[in-house]
């Protein structure tokens, strides 16, 4: 089966490339889209903890992410339909192109078994990244590029060293696959150990959009179309969080546990100050959503820092925050669209001029605020109970004030664009999508149902990723 998809994937993706027309190119992706959903059930409901071409394991944690991906993917190519409607044709193959490589890359990551694949496989998630963001051919979007590229290669090339030096600390160990590291590094050396999760954090960071490479994502995004800011804040970034997952779980059976719970509570709370800091200060929305992006991914990394029923809430909170992202990133493209900007300062209005779209920026700011019934409610409720069970005081407190200054600015800033009357002249209301809409209010409506409801299937998948722990 795995032969087989990998096969389809390549005739698929040479299909695309070859395609003379928009339409051909439209349905060979389509079909790619079909595809990668079939092999996400397949995968979650035959292949559970199953090796495939040694290098990769349909386990839990890949297969969750990579279902998660499949249903976000398709709605960000579809929206990409409309968002694209004037570009010539080699420009949207282009872009399709890029999107499919960034969706197999991702893919890669997210099942990869083996420290070296998944390093691999992260940095082809640059390549395929620079290519949507260089998308518009611009001054600017040149520029994000060649930053994206820069310091995503050096983030990449610091946690390669990381991987080294994890590799140098299990002496008498022979290849990286995670099970065998994690079975070796009870008895490596510790401070070879400290050495490689700071080098492997600060590397990975760059594709997690946390403390210290954040900027990258947050140019990546405002450059790059905004449909696939949909994907590159969900799916990338998911598949950065994975990476260091699983080095997580590697750390976790080692001497050094403690030391490197404490490093990523630092690491979360400097995340989520920069998230408040810059929220307060950009005048983009594009910017706007992407600091949102690190504050939340600091609240994961808070969670990992907590263990126990943190990483409960970290896993949680990331599979929340994607559907939530992802339905507003889209909703974004539509009000680009509309007014022909995305500066803050002179947007408003939205309700009133398109009802449809204005209700999936409140239902988002909603799921943003971690308001009942948004999904990110249960897992701050439970990101707070366990600094308050730890007694780490100190981060608890200025959690909480962070967190005060990210609901006013959330609020401000979305309740702005809502109601605020606009400073523009023109606006172009007939460049709407009602069924774009209603795709972005499925994925925010499942976010704020999973803070009500959590499916069977959802929380027994997360507590057997836990099982590994």
């Amino acid at each position: 089966m795995t032969l087989a998809y990998l096969l389809i994937l390549l005739a698929l993706l040479t299909a695309v490339a070859c395609s003379p027309d928009r339409q051909r190119v439209t349905a060979f992706s389509a079909l790619f889209y079909g595809v990668q959903l079939l092999f996400a059930l397949w995968a979650i409901t035959e292949a559970r903890g199953t090796d495939a071409l040694i290098y990769f394991t349909f386990d839990h944690l890949g297969t969750l992410f990579h279902l998660l991906t499949a249903i976000i993917a398709p709605v960000v190519f579809y929206q990409s339909l409309k968002y694209l409607d004037t570009e010539s044709v080699r420009e949207f193959r282009l872009y399709n192109l890029a999107l499919i490589l960034l969706c197999v890359t991702v893919t890669g990551v997210y099942y990869a078994n083996n420290a070296a694949m998944t390093w691999i496989f992260l940095e082809a998630t640059t390549l395929a990244t620079a290519m949507l963001v260089y998308h518009r051919r611009t001054v600017r979007s040149l520029e994000a590029t060649w930053k994206y590229v820069f310091v995503s290669s050096v983030g990449i090339a610091v946690a390669y060293l990381g991987i080294l030096m994890l590799s140098t600390a299990v002496t008498g160990q022979q290849g990286l696959s995670y099970s065998h590291l994690r079975w070796a590094v009870a008895s490596a050396n510790p401070l070879y150990m400290k050495m490689a999760f700071l080098l492997i954090l600060t590397g990975y960071s760059c594709k997690m959009e946390v403390f210290p490479l954040y900027t990258v994502g947050v140019d990546a995004n405002y450059a790059a179309p905004t449909p696939a800011s949909a994907l590159i804040s969900t799916a990338l970034v998911n598949a950065g969080f994975v990476s260091f997952f699983r080095v997580y779980q590697v750390m976790e059976a080692s001497e050094i546990y403690a030391w490197a719970k404490s490093v990523l509570l630092i690491t979360g709370i400097l995340s989520v100050a920069i998230g408040a800091i810059y929220l307060r200060r950009t005048n983009n929305f594009k910017r706007f959503l992407t600091y949102s992006t690190v504050e939340n991914l600091g609240i994961v990394l808070i969670g990992l820092g907590l263990g126990g029923w943190g990483v409960f809430a970290a896993l949680f909170h990331l599979l929340v925050h994607s559907l939530l992202k992802s339905g507003l990133f889209m909703q974004m493209a539509q009000v680009g669209r509309f007014f022909g900007t995305y500066r803050m300062n002179r947007l408003g209005g939205y309700l009133a001029l398109y009802p449809l779209g204005g209700g999936v920026i409140l239902m988002g700011l909603i799921g943003l605020l971690a308001f009942p019934p948004s999904g990110l409610f249960v897992s701050e409720l439970i990101v707070m109970g366990g600094l308050v069970a730890g007694g780490h005081w100190v981060v608890l407190t200025l959690f909480v004030l962070l967190v005060v200054v990210i609901l006013y600015t959330l609020c401000r800033r979305f309740l702005g664009l809502l109601f605020r009357p606009t400073a523009l002249r023109e606006v172009n209301v007939f460049r709407t999508d009602r069924v774009a809409t209603g795709l972005q209010f499925g994925l925010i409506g499942c976010a704020l149902v999973l803070g009500i409801v959590q499916p069977r299937g959802i929380v027994e998948f997360i507590h057997a990723i836990l099982a590994g722990l």
